[in-house]
């Protein structure tokens, strides 16, 4: 049996199918709710379009222009079809090419859309090669398949070893940061999403005839991939990401472990601040061991450069979280943040807060608080703590005083309960 006849019966049974990927209407309007706000008639790139759900529905809800694009003609004309008849042909282009080989010139779109499609070319190369097509504020949507397990079971690591090597939420989070993207937030798909794939493609394979040419490849195939998800589901599943570069060439990364990065740290707090408060503030920190948590604490480097110690390039920003209490349960506070003078207002400090803020998320923590600027910190989501019950032991303004939710209750994303009350620093502080 020749390749091509497996491949030919894989799109006979994908053809005309809701759905080329698990994936929902549902989650793709969380994820475009993450991309935060968009121009009037955003420019979209769709990749991976396949008969173009995701497509669809950016163009009827956000008002997009999109350019689909997918390897397989069948699938686009679908999508053209399904355009015209809901009257979006004149904001939907496909374009058959290849999603590693993009003709566009830099910064030509808004927002890129990859849902279920990543894969092709792997999560890394995706979001290196595709950076560059980002308009300046632009957005870089995805979702990728991962272990949702420390320890997956042979069978299912055995599977996906010989389909795609999954990594871990934290492990993808952490190649985003590296690769010089802000994470803006990340979306659980659920397990209906699975349903909404799996339902018509089983129900496609039970009709299909075995006996046609390749046929009973691509069945036993599409058959494996179905059991395994009923078998080992608990220990795989979807994750959506949306990601923004960072800015400007900045690249962050979590403190040395080794300790190269300390006296670099303290230099940018002793030269941001009028005393060396902050920077001993940050070293009293580091030395407690209740308070301290590794991963927690990142650096932004200057772009093009390399430090003498192997450290990486020049620390020029630094942002610190960790831990407190709010009436006995466990928080975090975000403090001290400081930028090197020579880079105050290149986008390093809002660099550094997004990367820790993420970091702090991808741990499963809930709750960061802030003493700060209130014409800052709202940027990153944060709100007045007051609006949780949420109060320090001494007395700020109330709009200095602000909260983040990391993960809210109901949104099936691991929320527990905000937990109300006063917040205990630790002893560093000095409060």
């Amino acid at each position: 049996m020749t390749q091509n006849a497996i491949t030919n019966a894989f799109f006979t049974l994908h053809h005309g199918l809701p759905r080329q990927g698990p994936g929902s209407d549902a989650t793709t309007r969380k994820l475009l709710a993450l991309a935060g706000e968009l121009p009037a008639r955003p420019r979209v790139l769709d990749l991976g379009s396949g008969p173009g759900r995701s497509a669809l529905l950016l163009a009827a809800e956000a008002g997009a222009e999109v350019t689909a694009v997918d390897l397989h003609e069948p699938f686009l004309t679908e999508l053209r079809a399904a355009a015209d008849a809901r009257g979006l042909a004149d904001s939907v282009r496909t374009v058959q090419a290849d999603m590693g080989e993009l003709p566009y010139p830099d910064g030509s779109f808004d927002l890129i859309w990859a849902e279920s499609s990543v894969y092709c070319i792997g999560f890394d190369t995706a979001l290196d090669s595709w950076r560059r097509l980002l308009a300046p504020g632009g957005t870089l949507v995805v979702t990728e398949c991962e272990w949702t397990t420390d320890a997956p079971s042979g069978a299912a690591r055995a599977f996906w070893e010989q389909h795609y090597p999954l990594r871990t939420t934290e492990e993808n989070t952490r190649a985003a940061l590296a690769a010089g993207y802000a994470v803006l937030g990340t979306v659980s798909q659920p397990e209906s999403d699975w349903d909404e794939y799996y339902g018509p493609l089983g129900a496609r394979a039970d009709a299909a005839d075995p006996g046609a040419p390749g046929m009973a490849e691509a069945l036993a195939g599409t058959r494996a991939e179905i059991a395994m998800r009923r078998e080992h589901g608990a220990e795989f599943g979807y994750t959506g990401y949306a990601l923004r570069p960072a800015g400007d060439g900045w690249r962050t990364r979590p403190e040395s472990a080794s300790g190269a990065d300390r006296a670099a740290v303290h230099a940018v707090h002793a030269a941001a601040f009028e005393t060396e408060a902050e920077a001993d503030l940050v070293d009293a920190l580091r030395a407690d061991p209740g308070a301290w948590l590794d991963g927690l604490s990142v650096v932004a480097e200057a772009p093009g450069t390399d430090s003498a110690d192997g450290a990486g390039g020049e620390v020029v920003a630094h942002a610190l979280i960790t831990r407190c209490h709010v009436d006995g349960a466990p928080a975090l506070c975000l403090a001290p943040v400081a930028v090197l003078p020579a880079y105050q207002g290149t986008g390093a400090g809002s660099a550094v807060v997004r990367a820790v803020l993420h970091a702090a998320r991808t741990r499963g923590e809930q709750l960061v608080l802030v003493l700060g600027h209130p014409d800052y910190y709202p940027r990153f989501g944060f709100t007045p703590a007051s609006g949780y019950g949420i109060r320090p032991s001494f007395e700020v303004p109330d709009e200095a005083m602000m909260a983040l939710v990391l993960a809210r209750p109901g949104t099936g994303d691991g929320g527990k309960p905000v937990p109300s009350g006063t917040i205990a620093y630790p002893a560093a502080f000095g409060v």
